[in-house]
């Protein structure tokens, strides 16, 4: 039996800075071993995708037209099916969201540019630097995680202080600042209805500064040979106060809902909301940060662009716990203080796949 150095083998894959589509490039057939997940550790079925998950149910969709209008009967009726789906899903899509769908779609044609372009160019984004403000890697836990993930990423922290215009990749670069403003007073009017659906001010959140930072993170999927022996994403919770994604047609997200997977199937113009462990942690288990992965498909690239709203990269000292006005004698907190960065080194050092980092904060 041939020995597997599987440090070296993680070093020499790091250091071609070339990404899982650098192994594509090179036509392998065979997925590399650190890539193969466990099927009991994930849950994952690796005879057969379709099993894990039950076609008939979906996720809520929320139609935001006119939310900004003075009509109290129909803000009302949002905010209460927003309040429902944090509360039994942790996951749901609005649509009339006001990001305009051309800018939805440059924005997934500007990450596919950057992906594709000479590897050269992508060469010098290059980092495993977790508070570097932009940066591309394969797997930011790679050397912690139990199985390596088949996809690319570029990370780029947009807020507060964005980056210049040259500190950002040429080839999406204008991509980014469009669909960074957009996105941006989306996540301030989910802030708004978020803090309403739990019977808090409009402002609660806000000047909470939970919207004071957002970063996006544009993950490349391609296609992979083996499909049924990895995964795009291992399963995880958001480590943010939410999330907004924007994903291509391909699929492949799911959602682990009452001990099964759900697929979230794409919904043309739709955006995809999930709320992170930061915003269960202030509501104090009212709301859910749920767990959720990607299949990986010989199909591809796809192609998926998530917006964290957290304040990572920037070193506030801004202390969140359960939030007082939610807590009682019959509620009382279930967690500790933490400040953002302090939350998201503990999640990242752990890798994905790991217990779930909340209850390191528990009571």
């Amino acid at each position: 039996m041939v020995d597997y150095d599987r440090a070296k083998e993680l070093k020499a894959f790091d250091d071609t800075k070339a990404g899982v589509k650098g192994l594509v490039d090179a036509g392998i057939v065979h997925i590399p071993e650190f890539f193969i997940t466990l099927a009991a550790e994930n849950n994952f079925s690796v005879e057969n995708l379709d099993s894990c998950s039950d076609v008939n149910i979906q996720i809520p969709v929320i139609d935001l037209k006119d939310i900004n209008e003075e009509d109290d009967f129909r803000r009302g009726k949002i905010i209460e099916k927003i309040g429902e789906a944090c509360e039994t899903w942790g996951f749901f899509q609005v649509v009339n969201h006001g990001v305009p769908q051309h800018v939805m779609d440059e924005m997934i044609r500007g990450v596919r540019s950057f992906n594709e372009q000479p590897n050269k160019i992508k060469m010098e984004f290059y980092s495993r630097d977790n508070l570097k403000k932009v940066k591309f890697n394969s797997n930011f836990d790679l050397y912690q995680s139990k199985a390596a993930n088949w996809r690319d990423t570029l990370v780029c922290a947009m807020a507060p202080n964005s980056p210049s215009s040259d500190e950002l990749p040429e080839t999406c670069r204008e991509e980014l600042l469009q669909y960074s403003e957009h996105v941006r007073r989306l996540g301030h009017t989910i802030f708004e209805l978020l803090a309403e659906a739990l019977g808090l001010k409009p402002n609660h959140l806000l000047d909470m500064d939970c919207a004071k930072g957002h970063s996006i993170l544009s993950h490349y999927y391609p296609p992979c040979p083996e499909p049924n022996k990895t995964l795009g994403i291992t399963r995880h919770t958001d480590p943010d106060f939410f999330t907004i994604l924007l994903q291509d047609q391909i699929g492949g997200l799911q959602i682990y809902h009452q001990n099964q997977w759900i697929d979230i199937h794409p919904l043309t113009g739709a955006l995809v909301i999930n709320l992170g462990d930061l915003l269960q942690l202030l509501s104090n288990d009212k709301f859910k940060s749920a767990e959720h992965r990607v299949l990986s498909k010989h199909i591809g690239p796809r192609i998926s662009v998530a917006c964290f709203f957290t304040t990572q990269f920037q070193p506030f000292d801004r202390l969140y716990g359960p939030i007082n006005e939610l807590l009682s004698d019959e509620n009382p907190p279930l967690y500790k203080e933490t400040t953002v960065r302090d939350y998201v080194s503990y999640y990242n050092s752990n890798g994905l796949g790991a217990c779930p980092s909340l209850l390191h904060l528990r009571l």
